[in-house]
């Protein structure tokens, strides 16, 4: 890539990720610290840990985080350790199957996961006890089904360090009379520390700013909730922003203390898996004991999705202290589709997905070519700066976009030219705002996955392709693009599917009924009374098939590198 060519993406990229996405965070941030007049003040930040409420909803949130994340990692470590250690009958399938619960926001899981372990749900029912298996306060229940929804983010990252270890160090070990527990503690968790610290921390900070999971399962003394319920409408309360300043502090501050802690002691090997690991093919009963934890966890991590299944198809009153639906139906579906605000739903998705799509297209593979193919001196910051949307919650960009566009709606220059700045305001249409906040969020995916193709072809062919006078364009167009293509359409279908699911940002920018896309109506759907969570799970049901569907194909097209995506 000619230098002129690699400074003038680098440059353009800058500014698109410093509109998108710093200056929005510089919104959140300014929100909080701003008095009236314009001075800066620290009396609202102060007032936040002055506030019991906020205090408590803080701590709530570090609890829900600290939880999820141990729970995640119990599930996920011996997992990842089976599968990289030996080959049984059906493997590529459970491990394929251990994906699975990625297809669905916990926030909607949430809505069959009550319906199964509530105090008059299915599991009481069979057991014959009055249990609220989802604990008081429901803090063990967010717990529960938010660790069962991330496990993979933890797994796909645990499972590729570990099958980059460099054998022949533990082969050394056992030799000196090292112990498979030894061994295991003195080399291989070492060794993949970098792995699960980068899931660890992806899963903790999205347990810690989640939104949709604690509002369907009715758990609102957390910080998260707080803020949502104080922004529903754009105001000028500041303590709401100084909240989100304090979670995005807390948020940096224990991801950096987690990195320099766990990076205290450098363990390095001579090379990246010199000696394969050769996986030991057990059959017979040994098999079946390691296929039995992938069976338990899936069939757990399922529960959610089939409560949901089951809602979508139970009629209304017929699922009551019963194991299953007394009374089955497909009637929610067919007013699901026939409904005007699942319908218009679907088309608002649609359109800002894929706009989103086109936008992280165009970047990311421009950044992709600036960090592999350029020689610039500061292609690192821009790669750190287009993964970081990764740590950065999306409930704090969401707050960002919010007092932005209440900025620019009350300037002057706005008033001035009403017409042509009514979408900036997110009152009368957050489109522009959600194909952002959704383009920003997704972005990652699509960097990843153009930087993985870029380091997998050579730039032999491209240097050929110029020495004989081919002009830039053209390899471009009939060398790279083709070469790359499985990896950008991995990453665009992964933008395109959880942006369609984002939780975050749709929940709190789309306030208008006619710009909601498709999680907003179904957390809408889910508080009306009567008929509601029936119409929510069954659109909920077309989301999770929709988003299998391009999850598998990703997994396909990418397979271990699927967990560098979910890696800052």
């Amino acid at each position: 890539m000619r230098k002129s060519h690699a400074l003038m993406v680098y440059t353009a990229s800058l500014i698109l990720l410093g509109v998108g996405f710093v200056l929005p965070l510089l919104m959140a941030i300014r929100g909080g610290f701003l008095n009236p007049d314009g001075g800066l003040s620290f009396a609202y930040l102060r007032g936040v840990f002055q506030n019991p409420i906020y205090v408590e909803g803080l701590l709530n949130s570090l609890r829900l985080a600290l939880g999820t994340t141990l729970v995640a990692t119990v599930i996920a470590l011996p997992l990842a350790w089976i599968s990289t250690r030996y080959h049984f009958f059906g493997k590529g399938v459970l491990t394929a199957l251990l994906l699975v619960p990625m297809i669905l926001p916990p926030f909607v899981g949430a809505i069959g996961f009550q319906q199964i372990f509530g105090v008059y749900g299915s599991l009481n029912s069979v057991l014959g006890w009055n249990i609220d298996w989802l604990g008081q306060g429901r803090w063990m229940g967010v717990v529960v089904l938010q660790a069962l929804s991330l496990y993979p983010v933890l797994y796909l990252n645990l499972s590729a360090s570990m099958a980059n270890i460099d054998h022949a160090m533990e082969e050394a070990a056992q030799n000196l009379g090292a112990n498979a527990w030894h061994r295991f503690r003195r080399i291989t968790v070492p060794l993949m520390m970098p792995g699960w610290f980068a899931g660890g921390s992806i899963v903790f900070i999205w347990a810690f700013t989640e939104l949709g999971t604690p509002l369907i399962m009715n758990y609102t003394r957390c910080a998260s909730v707080q803020v949502f319920d104080a922004l529903k409408e754009v105001g000028d309360n500041p303590f709401p922003f100084a909240l989100v300043c304090v979670m995005l502090l807390l948020s940096v501050s224990l991801y950096s203390l987690s990195k320099l802690l766990l990076g205290r002691q450098h363990y390095a090997m001579q090379n990246k898996a010199g000696t394969s690991f050769e996986e030991r093919r057990v059959r017979g009963p040994l098999a079946c004991l390691l296929m039995l934890p992938f069976v338990l966890v899936i069939s757990i991590a399922l529960l959610p999705h089939v409560g949901v299944l089951l809602t979508s198809v139970a009629s209304p009153g017929s699922w009551y202290q019963t194991l299953l639906p007394q009374e089955w139906t497909w009637q929610h579906y067919e007013e699901a589709l026939g409904h005007s605000m699942t319908l218009s739903s679907i088309r608002n998705s649609l359109i800002f997905s894929c706009s989103a799509v086109a936008v992280n297209l165009l970047l990311g593979i421009g950044i992709a070519f600036v960090v592999v193919r350029s020689s610039l001196r500061g292609r690192h910051v821009l790669d750190t700066l287009a993964m970081l949307p990764l740590a950065v919650p999306g409930l704090v960009l969401a707050s960002g976009y919010l007092a932005l566009s209440s900025l620019i709606s009350h300037s002057a220059w706005a008033k001035a030219n009403e017409e042509l700045f009514r979408f900036l305001d997110i009152r009368q249409n957050p489109a522009l705002f959600l194909v952002l906040a959704y383009s920003v969020r997704r972005l990652p995916y699509m960097v990843r996955s153009a930087v993985a193709g870029l380091q997998q072809s050579s730039s032999s062919l491209e240097e050929a392709a110029a020495n004989v006078g081919a002009a830039p364009s053209v390899s471009l167009r009939k060398i790279t693009m083709p070469l790359i293509t499985a990896n950008l359409i991995a990453g665009a279908l992964l933008a395109f599917s959880f942006s369609m699911l984002e939780v975050s940002d749709s929940l709190m920018l789309a306030q208008r009924q006619e710009f909601y896309p498709i999680t907003k109506t179904i957390y809408e759907l889910f508080q009306r009374i009567g008929g509601g969570v029936f119409l929510a799970s069954a659109l909920g049901v077309w989301a999770m098939l929709f988003l299998a569907v391009t999850l598998i194909g990703s997994s396909l097209l990418l397979g271990r590198k699927l967990g560098a995506l979910f890696r800052v």
